[in-house]
């Protein structure tokens, strides 16, 4: 049977001081890859709320031919009564040498859309937020519990490139909906839960509150710790091994040795003017940019979220779409293009989308007060993917003439899931946790590893 960390450490002499040789013997016991890895981490940036993809990359002609027409076909019942067809109110045209065409709301996008896979043919089975974002985070649309996260699962079978960091963290600049049920760790050890930090402030200690403390010098910190571990260990040697409190005293670890690093990588001033300037001044572009910095420094996944709620919700007026992707089009392509200059983008999984897409029917429940708005779109929406293996330049399956739903190739979170596991070297089919009797994993009995986007 293998030692616990706790017997490891009172082996090595029951300190706080060899916790850096004890991670170290442990980093060597990780789990095996189960096949070369493409990638190495993986930055998920979720447009929260429902980007509409027929406004952004997934041009659909028949919506101008047909305007203000019904859908063909029987009344299609969404979450909120639809009217007629509505056609874009942006121009979309061909980008790059692949000429994928892209709308004009995203022309920074559109410029590397060469670095891209256009995936037109993603699909969820609710249509409400809550469950479609816990779909697209977990794995699993459960409204009255929660599972591990996909950033949980990474970390939990890859471990940490940088024992003074989390293996994932979450940045936000207030919460999403389902809050922390999107970064939760769930019945893994709580080590891998996402490190949520607003990223509504600018200062590294204004983003991490405490992160420096004020009465106590890191000497006295450490002497502190060292107690509790005596304590620790006594009430272990009594009970005996105890997951659920070893992985508590390793996130307090953690914690003790972020103060070292975490304050130098949230501090963007160490950036260039001419770096942050290509990223901007709103909350998204410095969550990029702080997600790049996170990268570099060896977190194995940084989910950076748009907005507070559910921003991108855009059932009155599709024109706020405009106006979030004016917001978000240059940080996006800023984080592309300096992780390939340098020199990491080959080995980061860049994933960008929502939890669904809108519909290409205008919605008029009469609640409105523009009624130029689109109501949510489950069956059929886009996200890009870019870097960890994934081929650039193209786009994988289609959604019908009209928008509404994935016909050709249709891909689901699962299929998402498997693939991106897959480039990291982990097979989805075994990456697995024994809870209350059974084998889970991420993407339980579904998912199939997309060898099509694959390099």
């Amino acid at each position: 049977m293998p030692l616990t960390r706790r017997e490891t450490l009172k082996m090595l002499g029951a300190g706080f001081g060899v916790v850096g040789l004890a991670d170290g013997l442990l980093a060597s016991s990780e789990r095996p890859l189960d096949f070369p890895a493409k990638a190495k981490r993986v930055i998920f940036l979720y447009l929260n709320g429902g980007l509409s993809h027929v406004d952004s990359f997934d041009p659909k002609p028949a919506l101008t031919k047909y305007d203000g027409q019904p859908m063909p076909g029987p009344k299609i019942k969404t979450d909120r009564a639809s009217g007629g067809l509505m056609k874009s109110p942006f121009e979309f045209r061909p980008y790059g040498e692949s000429g994928i065409e892209v709308s004009d709301i995203f022309p920074r996008i559109g410029s590397r859309i060469d670095d891209f896979m256009v995936v037109r043919s993603m699909w969820s089975e609710s249509v409400n937020h809550l469950p479609s974002m816990l779909m697209m985070n977990t794995g699993h649309a459960l409204r009255g519990g929660s599972r591990p996260s996909f950033g949980s699962w990474v970390a939990y079978g890859l471990g940490s490139e940088n024992k003074n960091l989390p293996g994932y963290v979450v940045l936000c600049p207030g919460t999403p909906v389902g809050a922390a049920r999107n970064w939760s760790s769930s019945f893994l050890p709580t080590k891998f839960q996402g490190a949520f930090i607003r990223n509504d402030a600018q200062t590294p200690s204004e983003l991490i509150q405490d992160i420096a403390n004020a009465s106590y010098t890191r000497d006295e910190q450490r002497r502190q710790l060292e107690l509790l571990d005596r304590l620790d260990s006594s009430f272990l040697d009594r009970v005996g091994f105890d997951p659920k409190l070893e992985s508590n005293i390793e996130s307090m670890e953690t914690a003790f040795r972020m103060q070292t690093e975490a304050p130098e990588i949230f501090d963007l001033s160490k950036e260039s003017q001419q770096v942050r300037s290509r990223y901007g001044e709103g909350e998204f572009g410095r969550g990029c940019l702080m997600a790049l910095r996170l990268a570099e420094a060896g977190v194995r996944v940084v989910q950076v979220y748009y907005g507070d709620g559910q921003p991108w919700d855009s059932h009155d007026d599709i024109m706020t779409q405009k106006a979030h992707a004016q917001r978000s089009d240059g940080p996006i392509a800023a984080l592309v293009e300096d992780l390939e200059d340098r020199g990491m983008l080959d080995e980061t999984l860049v994933i960008v989308g929502s939890e669904f897409g809108r519909t290409p029917m205008i919605q008029n429940s009469g609640t409105e007060k523009v009624g130029r708005g689109r109501d949510h779109n489950p069956p059929g929406y886009s996200i890009l993917l870019a870097g960890g293996g994934i081929r650039g330049g193209e786009t994988y399956g289609a959604t019908d003439d009209f928008g509404y739903k994935a016909v050709d190739k249709p891909i689901s979170p699962h299929d998402l899931h498997a693939t991106a596991l897959y480039q990291l070297g982990l097979d989805h089919t075994k990456l697995t946790y024994r809870y209350s009797g059974r084998d889970y994993r991420l993407t339980d009995v579904h998912g199939n590893v997309i060898r099509d986007w694959l390099t």
